[in-house]
Formats: structure tokens, sequence, C-alpha cells
């Protein structure tokens, strides 16, 4: 209040702080009808979901994955479906156990930190796009008083020589595969081969973030078994690739998974009943794993396409990242604001109900002024479009960008 008893303003133009979050809440609610009215998606697993039909679904899908008369699970038992999950996983991977974690970042922190105490070297290798670096609150430094030292900045997983080149010694490299914020990239097996050797010379750990592991079989031309066996530790998430509901796994020897459930208790992951979570999780192994290779392949023409269909609608400048996508999901670059592209995405799906692209962002302090970028996902309801429907529908878009 001002000394006459105004009120404060901080502009002509500021609207009152429950003005903006109605004007959110109606903007949600305006994308979620488009989007759930839509007949065709190219980007994502499948248009949004009210909780009652994922619950439907859900129980429509169970009965072939797990026994639906089985009793539920208590703090993940080893004898219910928290530990079938467990098991299931492990025999994905390769690897001799697995335990199931209720996040990502609970089964990181925890895999950094049973290194740490068993390499004796709480110096953390990884890039400093990672997950670990971007989108963990630096977990690793607060929570369990690691560091982390960046081999490379470049978009890119880092090299053997750039390991080697590190100038102190650290217990642990850790290596996100595929580098979700650098465009979902990949190195090749080769050079993957060799990071993994260069950290056994120098004595370190390798630790696979593989939340989106499942997605890599196409790209390297290896089974999961083969991938997941260069490294210690492997992390996978559920929900990422698997359409699951939440939920990960850490994977590796007998005696690492024993000390990491032990860790998991004590981080406040011993949930009481997780079955939901577990049982999505089972359904997503059945229906979902085996299709991500059929994902990649069609994502590689849905990345050709959308750059065919935007140079063909005259768009001055846009990147398609990579090019030649690594996985079944990759980045569009476009020189509009966010705002703009997310009202044309909305327009084209309550127009022609149809849904190209789910949300736009500005970039990061690191990218380019005066662009936008959407991360696509290509999975089921993307393999019925061809590549002339998507460079058709793809001009559709332009045209609404600033109409």
């Amino acid at each position: 209040m001002t000394e006459n008893g105004q009120q404060h303003t901080t502009g002509l133009n500021t609207p009152p702080a429950d003005d903006e979050a109605r004007d959110a809440a109606d903007d949600r609610a305006r994308r979620f009808a488009a989007y759930r009215g839509a007949v065709r998606t190219l980007s994502g697993s499948r248009p949004p979901e009210t909780l009652a039909e994922r619950m439907a679904r859900l129980t429509a899908d169970a009965p072939g994955a797990y026994d639906l008369d089985d009793w539920p699970d208590l703090y993940g038992n080893g004898d219910g479906i928290v530990g079938a999950l467990e098991r299931r996983t492990a025999e994905a991977l390769g690897t001799a156990a697995a335990v199931f974690f209720p996040t990502g970042t609970m089964a990181q922190q925890v895999a950094l930190r049973c290194w740490a105490g068993r390499t004796g070297n709480a110096t953390v290798a990884g890039h400093p796009l990672s997950h670990l670096e971007v989108h963990e609150r630096n977990a690793y430094a607060v929570v369990s008083g690691l560091r982390m030292v960046h081999p490379t900045s470049a978009p890119r997983l880092p090299t053997a020589a750039e390991v080697y080149d590190l100038e102190e010694p650290f217990g642990t490299l850790a290596l996100e595969l595929p580098l979700r914020d650098a465009g979902y990239v990949l190195p090749s097996w080769q050079e993957l081969e060799s990071v993994v050797a260069a950290a056994r010379d120098l004595d370190a750990v390798v630790h696979f973030d593989g939340a989106r592991l499942w997605e890599c079989t196409t790209h390297f031309g290896k089974p999961l078994p083969e991938i997941a066996g260069l490294a210690d530790s492997v992390y996978v998430s559920f929900y990422k690739s698997l359409g699951g509901i939440a939920g990960a796994a850490l994977a590796g020897a007998e005696e690492f998974v024993a000390e990491a459930r032990a860790w998991r208790h004590r981080y406040g992951g011993q949930v009481f009943q997780q079955w939901p979570t577990a049982l999505a999780a089972l359904v997503g192994l059945d229906h979902e794993l085996p299709r991500l290779p059929e994902y990649a392949a069609q994502a590689k023409t849905v990345a050709r396409a959308l750059r065919e269909g935007l140079a063909e609608a005259g768009v001055p400048w846009f990147r398609v990242h990579p090019e030649e996508p690594h996985t079944h999901q990759f980045q569009l670059w476009l020189p509009h604001s966010p705002q703009m592209l997310n009202e044309a995405s909305i327009r084209q799906a309550e127009e022609t109900r149809t849904t190209l692209f789910q949300q736009w962002f500005e970039p990061d302090s690191t990218g380019p002024p005066g662009v936008a970028m959407t991360e696509v996902t290509v999975a089921s309801p993307a393999l019925e479009w061809t590549a002339e429907e998507i460079r058709t529908a793809v001009g559709e878009f332009v045209r609404r960008i600033d109409g």
C-alpha cells in the first residue's frame, strides 16, 4: 500500500495475480479440450486423458501384464507386483538385479552416492546438459555432498579423449543416453565403447542415466543387455518411452542393488503401496517396449517431412535437430515466440481436429533469441501419417502462425 492508502501496481497493464492464475487455467483448459478433441496426433503417445479414462485404460490393459487376483504390494515386498517388475526389468536389461524407485531423481542420487562410497571419490564426471545438472536442483551436491566435473560442454556426449584429458580424478562417469537436452543425441557404438573404456582405464565406474535407454537399440544396433552391460549401474524410467504412470529402476550387480535398497529406504522411497505404478510399468514393458524400434524408424520419416513441409511453406529459418533423429524423439526450432506457436497449434487442433505439436518453449539462456522449441515424440499415433500428410498439415500450421 502507498502512504495515502492506495494499492501499489507494478505496471498499468499488469493484471492481478488471481487474474493471471485464472487466465493460465483457462489457457490450459482450452489446450486440453483442443488436443483432446483431435482425431489425429503427430507428436505424443495419445490425446490428453481424464483420470477416469487413464484408470479405465490401465484396467483394460492390466490382465495380460499381471495376475489381478494377487495381493497389493506392501512396501515393495519382493514377492508381490513390485518384485515381479524388478525381476522383469533385470531380465530385460540383462543385469543380475534391479530395484524399484518412485522417481528417477531418487534413483540417480542413490546410484551416485553408492558409487562415491565404494570408490572413495566424491567427484562425478558428467555433462552440463545432463538431467543431473539441469533437472534435479543440484541434488548430487546438496543432498550427497558430491561435485561434478565436465569433460565437455559441447551438445553431445563426451569423447574418450575428453575423458582422458580431465585434469582431476573422478570416481564415476555418468552418461545420459540419449542426452535429452541436446536433442536426444547419442554417440556411435564405437564411441560409447571407447568412452567407457577410458573411464575404466582411469579406475572409475560407469553409470548410465538411461531414463530413455529403451529407445537406444535401433541407433546402436545392439540389444538392451549388450548396451546396459557396458555400465556398472543403469537407471531406467517407466513413464518415459514406456507410457507408465511414474517410477524408475536402478539395475546392476546383486551387491550394488542390495545397497541401493537400503538407501532407497533412507531417502523415503519405500512407499506403502505402489501397485498402480508397477502395473502400468509392466503394461509398458509388454505393449510399448517392442514397438520402440518402429517408432524410431517412423521418426526419420516425420523429421524429413517436417523439413520439407516447412521449406515448402516458405519459413525463412527452422531447424530439425538432429536432422535424422537418433531415437523416436527430436527437437524442432522455429523463429517465432512460444505464444504465437502455441496459439497456432491450438487453433489447428480446434479447426481441423489435428494436433501436430504439443507445447512450445523459449530456449534457455544459451539458446538464440527470437526462437522457440518443441520436442517431437513419435509414438503409435504417428505411425498412420504419411510424409505427404505431414507436409500438408505443416503448411496449414504455418498459415495459422500469423493469421
